[in-house]
């Protein structure tokens, strides 16, 4: 891929970039036709390799939700810088997170599907954070009252009746608490985001961990073990494993299931994750060591109607002084959202117009500063 570089007052480039020879993803967006991940991704550094397994096969893309995100395959994305390529690619390689900080609205979480659709990745995990979101809640939930329902055969089709106090059980029958029979603890098990991401696939899932600035003040800390050993354990699948050596649970997947073995996960290809941050909170010096850390910066006027290009067919260049526009108030009000504009957009093209005044009154509506002030 050529190009040339347009170096911005902070150093980064503003125009077309000359792919690095280095490069495994080169920011384009569009599925790549010439490689397979597995063919030219390098072998992770030692302290990055892990043996999990039996491996398991790519999972198929989600092209409705990624479309939904990015716009159809195929049309033209906005390109990225080129020292957000290398630093995507520095990550890539040494099988670390990507902390992606920047200010509201501005694209981080698309990074993720970026990425995924370029390199044939598969489906994008999403784990949004909340602030009783926890290590656990990210790994797995386990529905413990299904499973004391089903053991003890209250959701059984045609149960037989309680027995009457002090009755002699039938002999045979099963003591009391026992499982129904197909009932398997892994049933009652189903992982989620970062637990799937860390399933052992021949592959790198993508992982989207989006907001962790909205965490309990503990979480970063709790994901350091995880992050660093790529392992996890089910105590529950642990604890049954004499019984059921081999579980077979539940995914983040729809209509996922995966065998576990003796209640131990742990990955084969690191996935790559992409964890975002609107800088609002400090993170602990040993999380920030575990990451490359890219900050973004608010999108050029290129950019912005590359985007226009990729969600509005057909409509190149017809949108350049709405985008001019958008850059302006955008400055003016502290920073702008980039839906903020697609908003506009679409409003124009479905006709949306009236007179001068008018017009402007609704952008003001749109175009409101994030911050809440007027």
């Amino acid at each position: 891929m050529s190009g040339v570089h347009h170096p911005a007052e902070d150093g980064r480039t503003t125009g077309p970039v000359t792919s690095r020879s280095w490069w495994i993803y080169r920011g384009t967006g569009q599925p790549l036709a010439d490689i397979r991940l597995g063919d030219v991704l390098p072998k992770p550094p030692g302290w990055r390799s892990f043996d999990g397994g039996p491996a398991l096969p790519p999972v198929p893309a989600d092209s409705a939700e990624t479309d939904r995100r990015l716009g159809p395959a195929g049309r033209a994305t906005p390109r990225q810088d080129a020292h957000d390529i290398d630093l995507v690619n520095t990550a890539l390689l040494l099988r670390r997170p990507l902390l992606v900080t920047g200010r509201p609205g501005i694209g981080k979480s698309t990074l993720a599907y970026l990425v995924a659709r370029e390199l044939g990745l598969g489906r994008v995990l999403h784990w949004g954070i909340t602030s009783r979101s926890t290590l656990r809640s990210g790994l797995y939930e386990y529905d413990a009252i299904g499973r004391a329902q089903a053991s003890l055969g209250h959701l059984r089709p045609g149960a037989a009746p309680d027995p009457a106090p002090g009755a002699v059980p039938e002999p045979g029958a099963a003591p009391e608490g026992t499982p129904e029979p197909g009932a398997r603890i892994g049933d009652f098990i189903r992982l989620g985001p970062l637990g799937t991401a860390l399933l052992p696939y021949e592959l790198p899932r993508v992982l989207l961990i989006d907001e962790l600035d909205k965490s309990d003040i503990d979480l970063p800390n709790d994901l350091l073990h995880v992050l660093d050993n790529g392992t996890y354990t089910i105590p529950e699948l642990v604890r049954a494993r004499r019984r059921e050596p081999v579980s077979h649970v539940h995914t983040d997947d729809p209509d996922g299931t995966v065998p576990v073995v003796d209640g131990l996960v742990r990955c084969r290809a690191f996935p790559f994750i992409v964890i975002t941050s609107n800088g609002e909170r400090q993170f602990p010096p040993a999380f920030l060591r575990r990451c490359v850390r890219l900050d973004v910066s608010p999108p050029r006027e290129d950019q912005l109607a590359a985007m226009i290009t990729a969600h509005f067919q057909d409509h190149e260049g017809r949108h350049d002084r709405l985008v001019r526009e958008f850059v302006e108030r955008s400055r003016d009000h502290g920073g702008l959202a980039a839906d903020q504009l697609l908003n506009a957009v679409y409003l124009r093209t479905a006709g949306v117009r009236g007179d001068d005044k008018a017009w402007n009154e609704l952008l003001d509506a749109l175009w409101r500063r994030l911050s809440g002030a007027p």
